[in-house]
């Protein structure tokens, strides 16, 4: 009975890692084909015969990228669907660029935990827990300053000087997701019942009305 006790807690151990990780691989490296049109959780691996350095390298990362909209950010996310050698490992990288007073709104990575570091400028950052607390942990960070942002909360990044900033983040997916709290409330397509979100939010139904015809941007590119 205690190894039968023993063996389903190690199937448990073993489960809870295969669910809450990306799939490991089994080789040196699985690059991903990207053209495949079999849908599977990840991307089939091309032959390793055919993989060139191509298939590991990104450039441009080194590029200032435009912040001149509406929230004077700009996020470039390199993932597995633009450097085809990640998959299977389990990261990605992004350049976080911040005009004066830009903001990076809240969202949630559902499949990656975040960590940023401040190149340059200083960024108000934050994230928030889940219920029933929602408690708020926030820092401004510096340049060489580094913050963790945990899988699946809600969490913002905010450059509150009048210079410019610049951060770079590592994600622990090769694909880590994301959900923008505003667009997916108030720009989900089609809408959510305006009633539904007027009772939810504890507003009246034309502030929702009007809150929904906004354009919800997108800064991530």
């Amino acid at each position: 009975m205690a190894a039968h006790f023993l063996f389903l807690a190690l199937l448990a151990l073993a489960s809870s890692h295969a669910i809450a990780s990306d799939p490991s691989q089994l080789q040196d490296f699985c690059v991903a084909d990207l053209h495949s049109d079999v849908f599977v959780n990840g991307f089939f691996c091309k032959d390793p015969k055919m993989a060139k350095a191509e298939d590991f390298f990104f450039s441009g990362l080194d590029k200032p990228r435009d912040t001149g909209n509406k929230l004077g950010s700009n996020v470039t996310l390199v993932d597995v669907n633009k450097l085809a050698g990640l998959n299977t490992l389990g990261i990605s990288l992004a350049r976080l660029d911040f005009a004066p007073y830009g903001l990076n709104p809240p969202h949630t990575h559902p499949r990656g935990t975040e960590i940023l570091v401040v190149l340059e400028g200083t960024l108000y950052v934050g994230f928030v827990t889940s219920n029933p607390n929602n408690q708020l942990f926030t820092k401004v960070l510096h340049e060489g300053d580094v913050f963790v942002f945990p899988q699946g909360l809600i969490h913002f990044q905010f450059n509150n000087g009048k210079t410019s900033a610049v951060a770079f983040s590592g994600l622990s997916s090769q694909n880590p997701g994301l959900i923008t709290i505003a667009n997916a409330v108030f720009g989900a397509k089609p809408p959510i019942s305006d009633e539904v979100l007027a009772k939810a939010f504890q507003l009246d139904k034309k502030t929702v009305d009007w809150l929904q015809a906004q354009f919800w941007m997108d800064n991530n590119n």
